[in-house]
């Protein structure tokens, strides 16, 4: 459940120009009001806090941050901080992969053993499109991370540990100490970290160079996210960098790192909501890829016989509604509106970002009146007792009641 916090003391916040030209000031006004009505009582200068970006047809309309990025420093949010994505990193893993497809280098039906050719007989079923829509069916690396370091005997520097975190490498190797997957690969849907970090480890055997090298060359320096980088401790440093937190009744701990925190394709990158809105220009006007290529991204996968997956009783999801997901984003609509998203969360932050796209607005004209076309919400939490994805739906609320 989400808590609401009493808002103390000043609330720190930035508000960039442009809405008022974007439309009439007392409509702008009023909306920038409502958004910030949802966050502001969430945090303030005492606590963790959010950073919250608003895009509608390319112009940024909200970008506040509230909080501090560190209790220590207690440095304010802004718009440059940078925060770990988690699971949001997905997308610019699964992008990754589809650069080297448009290179020639990769395809996507070409299989784990192409790749990996000491990988276990079971990879000669698991293809690239397996690993980028979750169902190759590959065990969970944190559950074979804890059979590893339960066995009698093992090592103590085999144990790991906030300190001593398992690598990529170390991911692959317990993958292909298993003789087998949790089940036959396109036969079954899993949402699989596992698959994600074999991703970016495919990445890197393909382009000759590390996966943190290949995002900065191909994604993060053409698009100019001159501050997003995926995290290898002692090789880079994060500016202005968010530290992650925990409650622990009513106080603040800093829960920063986890024994899972150094892999990087499953939710290695951090970013700010600045270089933020530089991937969501990129993807709105096709900057990396042609719509077309892009196109598998947006495809949800389906099973042989024309039907979806389903989200299982252990989820946070409804048990049997729809898992929609193509390469590095969900693809379920909400309230009717086509959206692609993703949520991330990892020891100390949360994060969400969904697109609503036009629906073919040019195409079709009943769709340039939808209130929800070309909007973009990205919230960043370096605190985890709120759900960002909740706030953001909010705000899409605000845009759909604004049109009622």
């Amino acid at each position: 459940m989400m808590r609401s916090l009493n808002r103390v003391g000043l609330l720190f916040f930035f508000t960039v120009a442009g809405p008022a030209a974007a439309q009439p000031q007392s409509n702008s006004s009023a909306m920038t009001d409502k958004i910030d009505a949802v966050f502001a009582p969430l945090a303030n200068i005492h606590t963790p806090g959010i950073a919250v970006l608003v895009v509608k047809d390319g112009k940024t309309v909200f970008e506040r941050g509230y909080g501090v990025r560190d209790l220590h420093s207690a440095d304010l949010i802004d718009q440059r901080t940078n925060f770990r994505l988690a699971s949001c990193s997905k997308q610019f893993t699964a992008m990754s992969i589809m650069l080297l497809v448009h290179d020639g280098k990769l395809r996507y039906d070409d299989k784990l053993t192409d790749i990996f050719p000491e990988f276990p007989a079971y990879g000669k079923s698991v293809t690239i499109r397996n690993l980028l829509n979750h169902t190759a069916g590959l065990q969970d690396y944190e559950t074979l991370m804890d059979q590893a370091n339960s066995r009698p005997g093992q090592p103590s520097q085999h144990r790991w540990s906030d300190e001593n975190q398992i690598q990529d490498a170390e991911v692959l190797s317990l993958l292909e100490n298993t003789d087998h997957g949790m089940f036959a690969p396109g036969t079954k849907w899993y949402y699989s970290n596992a698959g994600y970090v074999v991703l970016g480890l495919v990445v890197a055997k393909v382009s000759g160079m590390p996966f943190p090298e290949f995002l900065r060359q191909r994604i993060f320096t053409p698009l100019q996210m001159n501050h997003t980088l995926a995290f290898v401790r002692g090789k880079n440093e994060i500016s202005n960098r968010a530290y992650g937190h925990s409650k622990e009744g009513s106080a603040w701990k800093q829960t920063d790192q986890s024994s899972t925190s150094a892999t990087l394709g499953d939710g290695g990158v951090y970013s700010s909501l600045e270089d933020l809105a530089e991937w969501d220009e990129a993807l709105r006007t096709n900057r990396l890829l042609t719509r077309s290529e892009m196109q598998p991204a947006f495809t949800p996968f389906v099973f042989a016989d024309g039907t979806p997956p389903r989200w299982p009783a252990d989820s946070d999801r409804p048990e049997g509604s729809p898992a929609l997901y193509g390469f590095g984003w969900f693809l379920d609509p909400y309230r009717g509106h086509a959206r692609m998203w993703h949520y991330g969360e990892t020891i100390g932050f949360l994060s969400y970002i969904v697109r609503f796209e036009s629906n073919g607005a040019a195409a079709n004209p009943s769709a340039l009146s939808d209130p929800l076309a070309n909007l973009s919400i990205i919230v960043l939490c370096n605190r985890t007792d709120i759900s960002p994805e909740a706030l953001a739906l909010r705000v899409a609320d605000l845009f759909l009641d604004s049109a009622k």
